[in-house]
């Protein structure tokens, strides 16, 4: 028999994962290599005066770059368990006790297929290009995601947090 204040659940059971789509993936990442050999090829082959071969060979390495964190950051995934949002690396991406609120509505400022979130305190800005990011205060989930999994998600986490509220208020 177990008490009311005994979880009948593991807290780092995880509830909802979110990943990159393969076909997103391969399109963003084929977008940006592609554009990024392009610009390389045009600087080093065409003959522009020297500062705008300069500007292109920049911009091109700076696309390769861009592709390559967008691959490193595409190949983990998102977990959700009762007590944190985290990334499968081991990043804490927000504890589920400082969120504030989740907006996934229409006209929000969210990543593709995702959603935003709140929270109380600021935290180190970070960006996972393709999965997540954090800007101060707010957190964007999705991007290359499924919408399907980020939707599963983001209402598990309304429930988790509709809980915790509940309990706050009593």
């Amino acid at each position: 028999m177990t008490s009311d204040t005994t979880p009948l659940t593991d807290p780092n059971e995880v509830l909802a994962v979110v990943k990159a789509s393969t076909g997103r993936r391969i399109l963003g990442l084929g977008s940006l290599l592609l554009l990024g050999v392009l610009l390389v090829y045009i600087a080093v082959v065409q003959s522009p005066e020297i500062q705008w071969r300069l500007f292109l060979l920049v911009l091109g390495v700076a696309v390769l770059w861009l592709a390559d964190r967008m691959r490193r950051a595409t190949e983990t995934q998102l977990e959700l368990t009762e007590t944190e949002l985290r990334d499968s690396d081991g990043t804490v991406i927000a504890l589920v006790d400082e969120i504030e609120g989740m907006d996934r509505g229409f006209f929000a400022f969210k990543p593709s297929n995702g959603f935003l979130l709140r929270t109380k305190d600021k935290g180190e800005n970070e960006w996972r290009p393709g999965l997540w990011w954090r800007l101060g205060r707010r957190i964007g989930v999705g991007g290359m995601t499924s919408a399907h999994q980020t939707k599963q998600m983001s209402e598990i986490l309304a429930i988790i947090m509709a809980k915790r509220d509940m309990a706050a208020s009593e």
